[in-house]
């Protein structure tokens, strides 16, 4: 499916309930805590979660490093201080973005290109608004885990604004897919090794 969009009024209830999908909180919180780090070795994910999960272990380079820690992402270049800032000081800006994937990398996708292009804050009546904008996404493994951390991302910026907690996250991707286990689902038959790699 090609350019999807899709609100998520309801942000806070980010666990996964869907019994095939078989998603683990602790996974997606160690996943989340890896990216506080802002390590992008997945060796430190192994030492939160106690094991470093295959698709990673692929994923990543010849240094066991890879693009898609978002946490590493949003580090870089002080993007998050400099969004939190610009929200404090202009809460009616439309600049408050953190860029992603950035073709002008691409010789370091060989292995790993992130799934988000970028993070866009806003605040519209005192609301902080969350858009997230992705250039591929895998339904069924990505975007669970992914949506789990964009909430706990989100309430880092909550917690240094002065604003309400009532918000809407914001998602829209350019292809959507999933690889395909199950027969109750109905995205275009696709397998990939790489929840990214697309």
């Amino acid at each position: 499916m090609f350019n999807v969009g899709f609100y998520i009024t309801e942000p806070t209830h980010c666990t996964i309930t869907n019994v095939e999908r078989n998603w683990k909180l602790e996974y997606a919180e160690a996943e989340w805590q890896w990216y506080l780090t802002g390590d992008p070795k997945v060796s430190t994910l192994g030492d939160i979660y106690g094991k470093v999960p295959e698709i990673w272990k692929r994923m990543a380079d010849v240094n066991g490093k890879v693009n898609s820690n978002y946490g590493y992402q949003w580090e870089r270049n002080q993007q998050i201080n400099y969004v939190i800032g610009l929200l404090r000081t202009q809460p009616d800006t439309r600049q408050a973005c953190i860029s992603i994937y950035d073709c002008k990398e691409w010789e370091s996708y060989k292995h790993d290109t992130p799934c988000t292009y970028a993070i866009q804050f806003t605040i519209v009546h005192n609301r902080l608004d969350m858009c997230v904008t992705m250039r591929s996404n895998d339904l069924w493994y990505g975007f669970c885990n992914d949506q789990y951390c964009f909430q706990n991302y989100k309430n880092t910026l909550l917690n240094s604004l002065i604003c309400q907690s009532v918000y809407i996250i914001i998602s829209h991707t350019t292809c959507t897919y999933t690889i395909i286990k199950y027969d109750i689902l109905f995205i275009p038959h696709t397998r990939q090794k790489s929840r990214c790699n697309n």
